[in-house]
C-alpha cells in the first residue's frame, strides 16, 4: 500500500486537480429532461462541481491530502454518473471507470 503524505500529496493534488477538471468537461448530460432521471443527472453533476470547487480551495490552503479526497469525491461522483448512463463521457475510459 502506498501511503499518501504531505511530499507527495501536492503532486497527486495537482494531478488529480486536471483529471477530474478534463472529466467535468468531458461529461455531458445525455438523459431526457423529461425523465426524472436527469434531476439525477443534474444532481450528480452539481455534486461533482461542488467537490471539485472545495478541492480547489484546499489546494488553495495547501491542504493537499484534503483536496486529493475532494477531488477523488468529484471524479467519483462523475464516474457512477458515467456508468449509470446519465452522461455521455464519449466512451473514454482514460477519464472513466466505464462498464465491459
Amino acid at each position: 500500500m502506498i501511503r499518501m503524505t504531505e511530499e507527495n500529496a501536492k503532486a497527486k493534488a495537482v494531478k488529480y486537480r486536471k483529471l477530474t477538471e478534463a472529466a467535468l468537461k468531458r461529461a455531458k448530460v445525455c438523459v431526457a429532461k423529461d425523465s426524472h432521471l436527469f434531476d439525477v443527472a443534474i444532481d450528480f453533476l452539481e455534486m461533482a462541481r461542488n467537490y471539485f470547487n472545495d478541492a480547489k480551495y484546499f489546494e488553495g490552503r495547501k491542504e493537499f491530502v484534503t483536496a486529493v479526497a475532494a477531488y477523488s469525491y468529484a471524479h467519483a461522483w462523475l464516474d457512477a454518473g458515467a456508468r449509470l448512463g446519465l452522461f455521455d463521457v464519449k466512451m473514454d475510459s482514460r477519464l472513466f471507470t466505464l462498464a465491459k
